[in-house]
């Protein structure tokens, strides 16, 4: 009996339009929606749009072309959104929002010259450094996972590093800064722990 006063409901004219016909087409519009969103969100995400900033196309993207995360014996290639952007929606999104401030700092030219770029270099560094370890290098560990780790086919340096890591629970960033771009200048004792 509830189910046919809905349907009645959904099929009954108002003004115009059908509630059920209102109702479809709200979903098919907020469908299209979604998908543009998305669509939008994940081309974002791509090297074609970092290297669309000469910030990034002639500051970092050099640096990156010389490390392993760009040419490797496997041809396995890590993009600046795997290293840069979390998979997961939620954190995909706070992030998004967090690199307006980057687009804020393109917009007012703070950072359009080499050398105003290598003037914030260490901030934006460290802003990243951090934002990395507070999230327990997340971005690292969807590729890298000391768990998964043979560090018995590791020579002993690396061996004993990726033990202590484990034992003291650090992450990633801890002891990898500068794997994918050089080390700013002026980093003090504590950038380095």
């Amino acid at each position: 009996m509830k189910l046919q006063r809905l349907w009645a409901l959904l099929k009954k004219p108002s003004a115009r339009y059908s509630l059920g016909s209102l109702l479809t087409i709200g979903i098919a519009i907020g469908i299209i929606f979604w998908g543009g969103f998305n669509t939008v969100v994940e081309m974002t995400n791509t090297e074609q749009f970092c290297l669309s900033c000469h910030e990034m196309r002639d500051n970092v993207y050099p640096e990156y072309k010389e490390t392993i995360h760009y040419n490797n014996r496997t041809g396995v290639r890590a993009v600046c959104a795997d290293c840069h952007v979390p998979r997961d929606w939620t954190y995909k999104m706070i992030r998004k929002v967090q690199a307006s401030r980057e687009l804020w700092g393109k917009i007012t030219g703070t950072i359009d010259t080499p050398e105003k770029f290598e003037a914030k270099r260490l901030e934006l560094a460290r802003r990243e450094w951090a934002r990395m370890k507070a999230a327990d290098s997340r971005e690292c560990r969807n590729c890298h996972g000391l768990a998964y780790m043979d560090t018995a086919k590791q020579k002993q340096r690396a061996r004993k590093q990726h033990e202590m890591a484990r034992e003291d629970g650090m992450t990633c960033i801890d002891c990898h800064k500068g794997i994918a771009h050089h080390k700013p200048e002026g980093m003090t004792e504590e950038d380095e722990e």
